[in-house]
């Protein structure tokens, strides 16, 4: 069973940025293709970002895409999202998952998921 366990949320001001991580348990990141997703209020919950498990190969939803960047460091079995430029509807609950497949599609669903960090953004 891993846990992931996501931090780094907050209130944050329009234009700003934060840096999430996602830890992961009993060093099993280097295992795993990781993604970021977000619920906002009211709203369905929706894919922000992937990383394959080598990470060579990352996803992005257009919304986010050259604010946002995923990144994973297993030697610190962490995984990351910078948040740059940051826009108020950018607010949400943000989720960590992960799977153990070696790339991420959109067909499949996690198997793994951290309870998820607020992130608040103002304008």
């Amino acid at each position: 069973q891993v846990q992931l366990v996501e931090s780094g949320g907050g209130l944050v001001q329009a234009g700003g940025s934060l840096r999430l991580s996602c830890a992961a348990s009993e060093r099993t990141l280097s295992r795993l293709t990781l993604a970021w997703f977000r619920q906002a209020p009211g709203s369905e919950r929706e894919f922000v970002a992937a990383i394959s498990r080598s990470g060579g190969r990352t996803y992005y939803v257009d919304v986010v895409k050259g604010r946002f960047t995923i990144s994973r460091e297993n030697a610190k079995n962490t995984g990351y999202l910078q948040m740059n430029s940051l826009r108020p509807e950018d607010t949400a609950v943000y989720y960590c998952a992960a799977d153990f497949s070696a790339d991420y599609s959109e067909s499949h669903v996690m198997d793994y998921w951290g309870r998820g960090t607020l992130v608040t953004v103002s304008s």
